[in-house]
């Protein structure tokens, strides 16, 4: 009886070509019949690289078939945020300033994974230069929920986690700089891993945050996410990233341990915070409930200055936007203003018209922040604040392994429902302080809410470095917590049959 790819997870597509069972190129072809037939719904995608897909998986069934070594994730569809190189592709960052341009080189992350045996399956939609929590900021289209087409997948890394949750890959890649992975997941129902900042290389990923970026997967499992992990991490430090620190370990080793006697946090004003709700915080309490059951104690422990963390990274995140960005200037690659009569009208012009209205704001925002009279002011501060911020969350593991709290202080919303900057900002209360002092965490579905119908997660915090435990603890989520689907229902079966 046939099978249809969307069945299968990361590991078990992995497993199956490994043993012969299944070839990388018969689920190379599986894997782009079912973009061919579910992407014109969700538009994950910006550019399909089918030649580049066809052509890995031949190269893994050509060195399975001569009896060599494949990779852990050999013959596994995969996809990658637009602002990861990837040579023979774009990297737009779903912006018109790089509507054109062509990777010169491939980043570490994404040739990790192609090491590894995974096929390149293409690049997916994102807010524009990773600045938005819906990715209705793209400026080519908006990608769409795969529970509920009318309502946004989250951001920036929202094509990312559609494409995994419509079934169209089994694993993706996406930047996470205040949320931009944990949200994503959460609205479309996947896992999805920011890892400790310099766990994973962000060498050839374009820079929103530099202090504050992280790269990190997409699955829909635990064990995939784990799986990825293994890929990105599994060769050491990057000599071409100067924040990447040696991480080499295997992240799916310990995911049945139990957690008996092991400890959960939560922050109690955190779940009383104004916009959270009924189903988000009802989420918090099935999963309590299924660490409790497994034997883990669940203590409160405090952050006093958390609230502080979304002022601090509105100063943090657009000063260091404001440095990254200033390198597209119209003159050396992407867009170019025309008939203008001299450099300083075209570079202001280009500026002007390929940069969209949320990459503006943000990087007026960072110029402002940083004048002078006014870098003191609020830089120095949010520098401070920081600091606090890291100390509280150093205090509050003395007493737990691990905190949980919300993932999103909502689940998906419609299109055009949030039109304020400062409440599409709000999006990210939940996910920014980890993006503030560097520490990883991980976004993992519990079911449907009960009001919208729509994916609810929660999210998991841990200590710096300590991505395996946390793993550990995302997978009791999942084992005590009965998911709905792994993939959305009405894309399921779309497509992508294998033969």
């Amino acid at each position: 009886m046939a099978r249809n790819l969307d069945e299968l997870t990361a590991a078990e597509v992995a497993t199956g070509v490994h043993a012969g069972d299944l070839t990388a190129t018969e689920v190379a072809r599986a894997a782009l019949d079912a973009v061919e037939s579910r992407d014109p719904e969700v538009q994950a995608f910006l550019e399909v690289s089918a030649d580049l897909a066809l052509a890995a998986a031949a190269r893994t069934d050509e060195r399975i078939a001569a009896g060599e070594e494949v990779g852990p994730l050999a013959g596994v569809p995969v996809a990658f945020k637009d602002n990861m190189h990837l040579i023979g592709t774009h990297t737009t960052c779903a912006s018109k300033m790089l509507e054109n341009y062509e990777s010169v080189f491939t980043a570490t992350c994404v040739q990790r994974l192609l090491d590894a045996g995974a096929t390149p399956v293409g690049k997916t939609n994102m807010d524009e230069f990773a600045f938005g929590s819906s990715t209705e900021s793209s400026a080519f289209h908006p990608t769409c929920n795969p529970w509920d087409t009318g309502r946004v997948p989250g951001g920036s890394s929202g094509g990312s986690a559609a494409a995994v949750a419509a079934g169209e890959v089994q694993i993706a890649l996406g930047s996470d700089t205040g949320g931009s992975i944990r949200q994503p997941a959460s609205f479309c129902g996947v896992v999805g891993l920011k890892p400790t900042y310099g766990a994973v290389s962000r060498y050839g990923v374009v820079a929103f945050g530099s202090s504050l970026d992280q790269v990190g997967p997409f699955g829909r499992t635990v064990v995939d996410v784990a799986l990825a992990m293994n890929a990105l991490c599994g060769a050491g430090r990057d000599p071409y990233d100067s924040t990447s620190q040696e991480c080499a370990v295997d992240f799916t080793e310990h995911l049945e341990d139990p957690i008996e006697g092991k400890t959960v946090g939560i922050v109690p004003e955190l779940l009383e915070m104004e916009g959270l709700t009924a189903e988000c915080r009802a989420a918090i309490d099935q999963a309590r409930r299924a660490f409790e059951d497994q034997g883990a104690k669940v203590v409160e422990v405090d952050l006093p200055n958390i609230s502080s963390a979304v002022a601090a990274y509105y100063v943090i995140g657009p000063c260091e936007a404001f440095s990254n960005l200033a390198r597209f200037d119209g003159v050396r690659y992407g867009y170019q203003e025309q008939g203008c009569a001299t450099l300083a009208e075209q570079t202001s012009l280009s500026r002007a018209h390929g940069f969209g209205a949320e990459a503006k704001r943000r990087q007026m925002l960072g110029a402002y922040l940083l004048s002078s009279g006014v870098y003191d002011q609020y830089y120095y501060p949010a520098q401070q604040v920081r600091t606090l911020i890291t100390q509280d969350y150093a205090r509050a593991y003395e007493a737990c392994d691990v905190i949980m709290l919300p993932s999103s202080p909502n689940t998906a919303f419609r299109f055009g429902e949030i039109s304020d900057p400062t409440a599409m900002y709000a999006s990210d209360m939940y996910t920014i302080s980890n993006n503030i002092v560097g520490n990883g965490g991980i976004s993992v579905p519990v079911g449907l809410g009960a009001d919208s119908g729509m994916p609810v997660s929660v999210q998991l915090q841990g200590p710096a470095f300590k991505d395996r435990s946390l793993l550990q603890f995302a997978r009791a989520v999942e084992r005590g917590c009965a998911r709905d689907a792994l993939v959305a229902p009405g894309f399921a079966g779309k497509g992508g049959e294998l033969a």
